[in-house]
């Protein structure tokens, strides 16, 4: 008997149709298609208008406005939003000459929305720009059907152990890698940075690789990054959950590892300023736990618990190779005495910009304990 696979009604839609419209010319104009993070500090939203003309460069790109008391975002009697562009990108669904545009989102006062977490990272970024932050996120994800349970797993019941699943080949051990390849592709063309994928531990389980990047430019790709995933999912009719631990009981939770290196951690004996800034870490962990998921430590909690290639969420652990401390260093990193080294702490729902950021207020910044400064007068 066929499974029925839980696929969304409008992934059923006859695409061929659809196409027969995408391949009418547009006359010069163009749509841009506006994209910005929600009050949930995870979910992304968009809407689109049209250009007389291509957009060469951002400040092509005007300002714009949405009703924040429909993305919790702001109360019904004074709702608008202000979208500010900040990055443009090719658009893998509509296809040249049309744009995506990540925004961030600014209150009526012209203040930062509660989840703009784009705006203070900027500014910390700007700081430290001469030490050339680099980065390399990897964003784990789980695929679902629109029924909510993992995609491809039996209706009742469970896969076998993990084991067989990550970097797998084969039909009895890898879901989806349709949308995996097909989102792999539409970040090429945007150009988003993306540098690999593979096959996760627990069946289902995928992730992607954005970097490196520089400075505020991760957390620029890595959201267009998911952007462009959940899009890709609603056509094959699938959902994309950033659960930190979408299934419980034997099964690896998803996170989201961060490789972090300065220029001097690059060059010739950077060891030693890797080994610096991991101390520097070691005493500020509690920070770290409480903006590296979107609700204080609380999703972490669930996933990083000692087990499953995770560090327990109370305690600060580093070492060379090791995939069960908070800190990694790759081993080859340790053999060439320069190079970056992995926080293995972040959740997959996690917000990059307030993770690289934390990340130089620590490491660079020398900030300790739990505040933070405002740097506002700098």
């Amino acid at each position: 008997r066929a499974v029925a696979m839980s696929v969304s009604h409008s992934s059923r839609l006859n695409k061929l149709v659809r196409e027969q419209y995408m391949r009418l010319p547009q006359d010069g104009l163009v749509q841009v298609t506006y994209v910005w993070i929600d009050g949930s500090g995870e979910g992304v939203r968009c809407k689109s208008r049209t250009l007389d003309k291509e957009p060469k460069s951002i400040e092509d790109v005007p300002e714009w406005n949405f009703d924040g008391s429909s993305t919790a975002q702001a109360e019904g009697s004074n709702s608008d939003m202000f979208l500010v562009p900040v990055c443009m990108f090719r658009d893998p669904f509509c296809l040249d000459p049309n744009k995506l545009v990540l925004c961030e989102v600014l209150k009526y006062n012209r203040k930062p929305a509660e989840t703009n977490l784009r705006h203070t990272c900027k500014k910390v970024m700007d700081l430290v720009k001469d030490s050339h932050p680099w980065f390399g996120m990897e964003q784990e994800y789980t695929l679902l059907g629109i029924n909510g349970h993992p995609y491809g797993w039996p209706d009742n019941g469970f896969p076998g152990p993990q084991g067989p699943y990550y970097c797998g080949v084969g039909a009895d051990k890898v879901y989806g890698r349709d949308i995996v390849e097909s989102h792999y592709k539409a970040c090429l063309y945007a150009g988003v940075k993306i540098c690999g994928t593979n096959a996760e531990v627990m069946p289902s389980q995928w992730e992607f690789q954005v970097g490196p990047c520089e400075g505020i430019e991760m957390g620029d790709h890595l959201w267009m990054a998911r952007f462009i995933l959940h899009r890709v999912c609603e056509d094959f009719g699938v959902v994309a959950t950033l659960d930190p631990k979408p299934m419980t009981g034997n099964w690896n939770g998803a996170g989201c590892h961060t490789n972090y290196s300065t220029e001097e951690m690059r060059r010739e004996g950077g060891l030693k300023h890797i080994e610096a800034a991991i101390e520097k870490l070691s005493k500020r962990h509690d920070y770290h736990i409480c903006v590296y998921d979107p609700r204080g430590g609380r999703d972490n909690s669930r996933r990083l618990t000692g087990h499953h290639e995770t560090s327990n969420i109370f305690e600060f652990s580093a070492g060379v190779a090791n995939r069960g401390a908070s800190i990694r260093i790759p081993r080859q990193v340790g053999q060439d005495g320069y190079g970056y080294f992995e926080d293995r702490r972040p959740a997959a729902n996690c917000d990059p910009y307030a993770v690289t950021e934390a990340i130089m207020r620590t490491t660079v910044l020398n900030e300790t304990g739990v505040e933070t400064k405002d740097y506002t007068d700098h």
